[in-house]
């Protein structure tokens, strides 16, 4: 390959170097105003170009070479006539050259000089080089005479408005020239394939695609002619070229030829036109690209029906949505190996156009989605990667311009395109839905929507046949059910019996999820219920539950219940037990004692039964301290029950310092503002002192174990517990038994065994700052903190 390289180099710098030479003849030639020198060193410096044995790329490197000379040489001839040489005769004398190529290259150049004077109809010249050119047929010297043919002639074609325009010259006269040509051309590009060996099939297709603009450059011209109007290319120019493109029966040339098509003519054209191009389109071969070729048209059209409103009509005029979707069956059939890539790109396209023309017709949209699963049908799941981003692409497009699942919702074929994608693509689709309904914040706000739209994103939902959740990366999955979660939040209706049918089609679906989803799908569940439940007591007073109420706030906590009792199974005790606590708060605000008490009861035996770890005990048992302390529902038998059962979690902690947090934690239990009938300034006191003999044995255990006490950072805590319960009011706490344990704190720091702690003694001087503040508050706050001695 490499001596070919070498070779085709030393070819070329021998032919630019005999083109140079010869170059240099003629200009001299042309200094000297001797036009038979001049035209024998044109000729012989042509004759380079009759060279077989450069590639294209090369062959064209010399080839520009030589026009730039031919440029200087046509203006040579421009100024032998003004000087009263005869063109005609000077027409005729270059046809005495002894090659053909050099000839027809100088009888390209002079028949260009002889339209610009005019002595002869610009058709009647144009006709004879179109006619002489055929006497080159070696594809790449035949292409590049006839482009150089297009170049120079191009400027001087019979259009309308053009100087070359009379009774005998019309514009049909450039259009039959520029066809002629153009027809002249693609056969010499086709025939390449056909030119040597069988093993450089591959080489030549290459070389053919780097020529394939010079016969493009016909169509362009063709599309300049300002003479084409739709009438003529609608009866003319398209008939002529698909005639051309069909009997080719290449495959690279009907595929770049047709593209050009599209490309190069107006959108207004290609509409009217519809019916002819659209024909073409089955009778090509079967293994050319239609698919692409076919969505650049229906794009270029989708772009024309979006750049004004006021072509919309023409559309409908020519039934364009009718005449693609039939066009596109008609490919398909007549392509039965056409790939599923293939046949959904289509379909994609063909639906962007529909919403782009068509955009309030649903049922144009659905038709386009119905034709695309009856091609599928029978495929199964869709394994390439290609069609499945195709369907992606499909199924997205309607989301994008609608800004709304509703409307995707009413597409009855929209789930069913969604079951050819295999699990994985079938997740990144239902994200996709979610996405668009959290950027348009679209409200689904019926239970009916809300079964369509969780069967469309069941594949986040539950597990897939054959798939575990288990084989699904850990982020992925996080990031995927989070989504899940926020749109059960998002979901909502103002009138609580269909509210409450959305919450229960939720249930349903999330329930099928198995352990693992539960965790994330169930909270944003319960409290999309207690959501209900507010909102139910919003309105009582003006529509109070009875009996005959289908939806009540009971039904509602029976549900909660029944649902966070699976979570409890998966096992996730320290989710389920909070959610426990909320219900039975929410349920406190309801007036329902027995709901809130069987919360709380559900709360406590998972405490108790799943909850082991130290830590989460402690987190657990804060909780519960906290609910309880702003429960006001429960009578005192009920109340005492769940207190004393708290107070003795409390005790029964590992390490004495949480004992001790949670003990002091639970004074607040019997001591609650506002509600006169849940102060008990005794047992508030039981409870700290307890505290305080707690903290007392934690030193000792530390000072056996260690050597030291540790800090006094729990009789601090304690104290300001004292203060609070002092200032509220509870007359068990008194000034002398703070002052004893202002004392023994004082003791603890100062005693040595005590070790240093920043905290506690930040802490300790913030407190005996807030005593002296009180004091000096002055009234009954000052009276009260009067005899506190700091």
């Amino acid at each position: 390959m490499l001596d070919g390289t070498e070779d085709e180099e030393k070819f070329l710098a021998a032919g630019i170097a005999g083109l140079q030479q010869n170059s240099f003849y003629m200009h001299r030639a042309l200094d000297s105003n001797n036009l038979r020198d001049a035209l024998k060193y044109s000729a012989q410096m042509l004759s380079e170009l009759r060279t077989s044995k450069l590639s294209p790329h090369k062959y064209y490197d010399l080839y520009m070479r030589a026009f730039d000379q031919l440029r200087k040489l046509e203006m040579f001839f421009e100024e032998e006539t003004r000087r009263g040489c005869s063109i005609i005769d000077l027409y005729e004398l270059v046809q005495h050259a002894g090659n053909i190529l050099p000839r027809l290259y100088l009888l390209c150049t002079v028949g260009s000089v002889y339209i610009k004077s005019k002595e002869a109809p610009a058709k009647d010249v144009l006709k004879d080089l179109v006619e002489m050119c055929r006497g080159i047929q070696n594809p790449v010297r035949g292409l590049f005479l006839r482009s150089y043919l297009s170049q120079v002639s191009r400027d001087k074609l019979p259009d309308i408005g053009s100087e070359y325009e009379g009774d005998s010259d019309t514009v049909a006269d450039a259009v039959e020239f520029v066809l002629q040509n153009f027809t002249e051309m693609n056969k010499l590009w086709v025939r390449m394939q056909h030119q040597g060996p069988a093993r450089e099939k591959e080489k030549r297709e290459k070389e053919r695609n780097e020529l394939r603009d010079l016969v493009g450059k016909n169509l362009h011209v063709l599309s300049q002619i300002e003479g084409v109007d739709l009438d003529m290319y609608k009866d003319v120019v398209l008939p002529r070229v698909l005639e051309q493109v069909v009997n080719c029966k290449d495959e690279l040339a009907q595929f770049y030829l047709m593209d050009c098509i599209i490309q190069v003519f107006p959108d207004e054209y290609h509409l009217q036109t519809l019916d002819v191009l659209l024909g073409a389109y089955p009778q090509l071969q079967p293994s050319v690209d239609i698919k692409t070729v076919l969505s650049q048209l229906m794009q270029r059209l989708s772009n024309y029906a979006a750049s004004s409103a006021e072509v919309l009509p023409e559309f409908l005029q020519v039934e364009a949505f009718s005449k693609l979707s039939n066009a596109i069956g008609k490919v398909i059939e007549a392509q039965p190996d056409m790939p599923t890539f293939g046949v959904v790109t289509l379909y994609s396209s063909l639906l962007t156009f529909t919403l782009h023309v068509h955009p309030d017709r649903l049922d144009y949209a659905d038709q386009v989605l119905g034709a695309c699963v009856k091609r599928l049908s029978g495929k199964g799941k869709i394994e390439d990667n290609r069609a499945t981003k195709q369907i992606v692409a499909l199924l997205s497009a309607p989301l994008e311009k609608y800004n709304d699942v509703m409307t995707a919702l009413k597409l009855s074929n929209y789930p069913r395109v969604l079951e050819y994608l295999d699990v994985p693509t079938n997740k990144v689709m239902a994200t996709v839905i979610i996405q668009s309904i959290m950027k348009n914040g679209t409200n689904i706000s019926t239970s009916d929507k809300v079964e369509a739209l969780f069967e469309l994103i069941k594949g986040l939902i539950k597990d897939s046949d054959g798939i575990s959740s288990d084989e699904v990366d850990e982020d992925d999955f996080k990031e995927e059910q989070n989504s899940v979660a926020r749109l059960i939040q998002m979901l909502y209706n103002d009138d609580p019996e269909e509210f409450f049918k959305i919450i229960d089609t939720v249930r349903k679906h999330i329930l099928t999820g198995g352990p693992k989803r539960l965790p994330f799908t169930v909270p944003p569940l319960v409290f999309s219920s207690l959501k209900l439940v507010r909102q139910m007591q919003g309105g009582q007073d003006e529509n109070p539950f009875g009996d005959d109420a289908s939806t009540t706030p009971k039904k509602i906590f029976q549900l909660l219940n029944q649902t966070i009792e699976t979570l409890a199974g998966v096992p996730a005790p320290e989710l389920a037990l909070p959610l426990y606590l909320q219900c039975a708060e929410a349920a406190n605000d309801s007036d329902l004692e027995p709901v809130a008490y069987e919360f709380f009861t559900q709360a406590y035996i998972l405490y108790e039964e799943e909850i082991s770890d130290s830590r989460a005990q402690i987190t657990a048992l804060h909780l519960i301290i906290g609910t309880l302390q702003r429960m006001h529902i429960f009578g005192v038998e009920n109340r005492d029950t769940l207190t004393h059962k708290a107070t003795g979690y409390s005790a029964k902690l590992l390490k004495k310092p949480d004992q001790c947090k949670a003990v002091y934690a639970c004074s607040h239990l019997f001591w609650v503002d506002d509600h006169d009938n849940m102060k008990d300034g005794e047992r508030v006191l039981l409870c700290l002192k307890r505290a305080l003999r707690i903290a007392n044995a934690a030193q000792q255990m530390s000072n056996a174990a260690r050597g030291s006490t540790g800090s006094a950072m729990l009789f601090i805590e304690i104290m300001n517990k004292y203060l609070y319960f002092f200032e509220k009011g509870n007359p068990q706490v008194t000034v002398a038994s703070i002052q004893s344990l202002i004392e023994l704190i004082m003791n603890e720091m100062q005693s040595e065994s005590t070790s240093s702690d920043p905290a506690a003694d930040a802490f300790l001087a913030n407190t005996m700052r807030y005593i002296q503040f009180q004091k000096q508050k002055g009234g009954t706050v000052g009276e009260k903190y009067e005899n506190i001695k700091v």
